[in-house]
């Protein structure tokens, strides 16, 4: 398995949805929606879920994933913390339900929230993604899997000379595991 490199199971920057950190919420979510579309189909069955940002240098700031674009919609969910922080606690249906009513969160219809957050700017709900988040594009498989499991990660930035050149999704490792457990190595 360690003879299995990230460079190999990564998908290279230029077939990944981006948009500048100046583009609207809408014109990042066409991005991905046009980056989905041109998948090729042989290679892969796992769509894109993230969106990532660059600067007027053309370099790598940040991402959008599929999750801060429904937290867009509600502002409120920006006043009560990082929600990456609480990832992992587990809340009971009558406290969600209960937050959603007392808050009054997401009450507008979906369709109101939709028109209000699509001139959202990027830069304004995207993350900048932590030092753990980056792997070398020579790093093992084993060392790529490490990741993953620790930061709780849906994916890492490649990177090579100091250059993000690419996305490691851990739908690819998944599928790229699986299939070294259906071969028997």
């Amino acid at each position: 398995m360690d003879a299995d490199k990230v460079k190999n199971l990564m998908v290279p920057l230029e077939e990944y949805a981006t948009v500048s950190d100046k583009a609207t919420l809408y014109e990042a979510v066409i991005a991905l929606e046009k980056a989905q579309e041109e998948i090729d189909r042989s290679c892969t069955s796992y769509l894109h879920r993230a969106i990532l940002v660059y600067d007027d240098n053309k370099k790598i700031i940040g991402k959008i994933s599929q999750l801060d674009v429904l937290t867009a919609l509600e502002p409120k969910y920006g006043e009560m913390g990082h929600s990456r922080s609480m990832s992992r606690i587990a809340f009971s249906p009558q406290f969600l339900k209960n937050m959603l009513e007392q808050y009054s969160l997401l009450s507008e219809s979906v369709e109101t929230l939709c028109k209000k957050a699509r001139d959202m700017k990027v830069a304004e709900i995207m993350y900048t993604p932590s030092e753990g988040e980056y792997v070398g594009e020579n790093a093992s498989l084993r060392e790529a899997i490490h990741q993953f499991v620790m930061g709780h990660h849906q994916s890492l930035l490649v990177t090579s000379g100091g250059n993000i050149v690419g996305v490691l999704r851990l739908t690819d490792v998944f599928r790229e595991v699986v299939q070294i457990m259906k071969t028997g190595f």
